[in-house]
């Protein structure tokens, strides 16, 4: 992989899926020049979702947001996607939005397509639906990408839509 690009992890949650936006959200990635580096449709196994859903969270949310999220990207197919391209955590990020639904913007994908508030789902003891989960930093991206893919499923390519964006000086 090219020293100035970044991966970064995509996971589309069973409620897009049950929803029908997959396509959707995909093409929103592709549309500003990301490239699909790894894609597949997986049904999580407990394990994977432990350490995607790591202690760090239980420490910040506590136990029972955590098993509650366990549950939750456990309970139906997950779509997996690894994305490359220049800053791509952080380009993720911004097109995703707010964690929370009810908290982002307009024009991202939670704040188009979601609108439920973690006071409404702690009251209810649910998962948060919102969607899609991405990376918030490199080194996360690099351990989320390790495990929801193995290396011969992730793959370098230059499509000719990205090739603007890479130029040599």
């Amino acid at each position: 992989m090219n020293d100035k690009l970044e991966r970064s992890l995509i996971l589309l949650k069973p409620d897009a899926i049950d929803r029908g936006l997959v396509g959707e959200i995909i093409h929103r990635f592709e549309r500003v020049g990301l490239k699909l580096a790894g894609l597949k449709l997986v049904w999580s196994d407990k394990d994977t979702a432990l350490k995607h859903y790591s202690e760090d969270l239980a420490e910040r949310r506590g136990q029972k947001v955590r098993d509650i999220m366990v549950e939750m990207i456990t309970s139906g197919p997950t779509v997996a996607i690894a994305v490359e391209g220049v800053e791509a955590v952080e380009v993720v990020r911004k097109m995703v939005g707010a964690t929370e639904p009810k908290s982002a913007a307009p024009g991202t994908i939670r704040g188009d397509y979601a609108h439920l508030s973690f006071k409404h789902a702690d009251a209810n003891e649910m998962a948060v639906f919102n969607l899609i989960h991405a990376s918030a930093s490199v080194e996360e991206a690099n351990d989320e990408i390790s495990y929801w893919f193995q290396d011969f499923e992730l793959h370098s390519h230059q499509p000719d839509y990205t090739k603007h964006t890479l130029l040599e000086k």
